[in-house]
């Protein structure tokens, strides 16, 4: 359905419906095991009627897609490069953990196209993401210049942060698994707080 034409409630309502429930599929199943007929049947609607709104199953995966992109960037977009390092370090990191708490489908998702080396995202990856990055390792190598945060490189830091936020969603069972009924995300915070901290210190 994409003849411009304003959407009515129900068919808001339906729309919603669906991605609620492709999410739930393709973060369970991966792109490959989910299929439109375990999309229809989490979104209460019949084929046919999915088929009205979207044309295919990389239809739906696509928008999920595209939406994902802006709430995950939005964090390192907000990295002020005239606030406090350390701390805007740190909040990046606070944010990035949060996320895979509230929004650990959404990071499975996004793990499982990148794993399949992203072939609904690449040009997002390269247009969207790749200068983001670039942007603000500009701005950590100039806070390294100046003396206000240890030299290291910024691109791999960047990396450490995702993997380290982003593997208490992506791996959630084993998290919970090994850590029995502990909240993962009540200590979560305060250590890799202490690990950044200690990394980013100037001198060390």
């Amino acid at each position: 359905m994409a003849d411009g034409r304003p959407r009515t409630r129900i068919q808001q309502r339906n729309r919603e419906a669906i991605l609620e429930a492709a999410l739930e599929v393709f973060s369970t199943h991966g792109f490959r095991g989910a299929t439109l007929d375990q999309i229809a049947q989490g979104a209460g609607l019949s084929k046919p009627n999915l088929l009205y709104y979207f044309p295919s199953k990389e239809a739906v995966h696509v928008e999920l897609l595209g939406g994902l992109m802006d709430t995950w960037l939005d964090p390192l977009r907000d990295l002020d490069p005239d606030g406090d390092p350390i701390e805007e370090i740190l909040t990046y990191v606070r944010r990035k953990l949060e996320m895979s708490r509230l929004y650990p489908r959404e990071s499975r998702l996004f793990a499982n196209e990148i794993v399949q080396g992203a072939p609904r995202m690449k040009d997002a990856l390269t247009d969207e993401l790749r200068p983001l990055v670039d942007a603000k390792c500009a701005v950590f190598e100039r806070w390294m210049e100046d003396g206000l945060i240890a030299r290291l490189d910024p691109y791999h830091l960047i990396f450490s942060i995702w993997s380290l936020t982003q593997h208490y969603a992506d791996f959630d069972v084993q998290v919970r698994t090994v850590m029995g009924p502990r909240d993962p995300f009540k200590t979560a915070p305060d250590y890799l707080e202490a690990v950044f901290r200690k990394t980013l210190a100037p001198g060390t």
